[in-house]
């Protein structure tokens, strides 16, 4: 069998070795090439690496996990590339699963392909702000409409059974990020032990009933478009689980209200969101899912102030690596300053629900 040509001309980005890949596909699936390999990474991720491969006339997109400073658990290829498979015959939109490689010889560490989807990842002001106010609005109960599509997914029905442990959910995830914390901290950080312990000590016990949740909810892991108004993929599966929905609404509230209004002042992540950028305010987006979904939402600030230690963790691990050389793209230098609002934010949250 004959291997794919590397594009020589073009430079291949850091994380792949084209050479080992090309004959990795020659061997498992020459389908999905039919000229010489090339790849450019797509900009925009804050920790797992997506890049654009083209083969003739054929492009694919390729997940790896960031270069370096790896924390245990949190980014499993074999996860994203199983859930997006179960979600594939479901009302749920997501990219066609191709092939997963859990070998790291092939390009340094493992991977999925995915098949590219139209469609746009809506992120900065420079996006958001042309977009008619009813086009916003459309675009952000679009997202909640999917949301509520993905909680109500019964995960036995899709082979998902087994995908999480739902049972003590919340309080595994306190110690989840706890550790996580421990595994990429750099500098002192004010406050953040009071909002870890405050949460860890008023935890909920959640439903229990296993729903799948995303993880990483948000706007701009949405490649949508806007005419029509439509969800066309969900993307960033890598922290997908089984466990209490309200998660999901948390960290997209923190998202959409704290980063995307005053309380943190710079957002270089994602500007164009929330109610700084002309979007309805978080508490309209939560009765949209509601009456689409079904669940009862209940108070949200706990959850809220789980999101802020969540983000917080993970901006401190993106400046981590930031700071040992190891990101790729551009904006990481301000990511390391979000933290601080978020904990303020989180224990504004938590001291409501207290």
């Amino acid at each position: 069998m004959t291997e794919p040509a590397i594009d020589d001309c073009a430079p291949t980005p850091p994380g792949l070795d084209l050479d080992r890949l090309a004959g990795h596909l020659a061997a498992h699936r020459p389908d999905l090439i039919d000229g010489p390999l090339h790849a450019e990474l797509i900009a925009g991720g804050r920790s797992n690496l997506t890049y654009l491969l083209s083969a003739g006339e054929r492009e694919i997109v390729l997940r790896r996990p960031p270069l370096g400073h790896v924390l245990a658990t949190a980014h499993d290829m074999a996860r994203e590339f199983r859930v997006i498979s179960a979600l594939a015959p479901t009302e749920v939109p997501v990219p066609t699963a191709l092939l997963l490689c859990t070998d790291p010889e092939v390009i340094g560490a493992p991977f999925y392909l995915m098949a590219r989807v139209d469609g746009t990842v809506f992120r900065s002001r420079a996006q958001t702000d042309p977009l008619p106010d009813g086009q916003r609005r459309e675009l952000a109960m679009a997202m909640m409409d999917t949301l509520a599509a993905l909680h109500t997914v019964d995960p036995a029905t899709v082979g998902l059974a087994d995908f999480g442990r739902p049972q003590g959910f919340l309080a595994r995830q306190v110690r989840r990020w706890s550790g996580q914390l421990d595994g990429s901290r750099s500098r002192p950080l004010p406050g953040i032990h009071e909002l870890r312990d405050r949460l860890a000590n008023t935890a909920p016990e959640g439903s229990g009933t296993g729903r799948i949740v995303h993880g990483d909810y948000r706007l701009d892991n949405l490649l949508a478009t806007v005419d029509p108004v439509a969800v066309r993929a969900v993307l960033d599966w890598e922290m997908a689980t089984l466990g209490d929905p309200l998660a999901d609404l948390g960290l997209l509230l923190t998202y959409w209200d704290a980063m995307g209004g005053d309380a943190v002042p710079s957002n270089p992540v994602a500007d164009g969101l929330g109610p700084r950028a002309g979007f309805p305010a978080g508490a309209e987006l939560i009765e949209r899912y509601a009456s689409r979904s079904g669940i009862d939402v209940g108070p949200l600030d706990w959850h809220v102030a789980l999101g802020c230690f969540k983000l917080a963790v993970i901006c401190e691990g993106i400046y981590y690596r930031h700071r040992q050389g190891q990101t790729l793209g551009e904006g990481f230098d301000q990511i390391g300053e979000m933290v601080a609002p978020l904990v303020a934010y989180g224990l504004t949250a938590v001291s409501r629900r207290s």
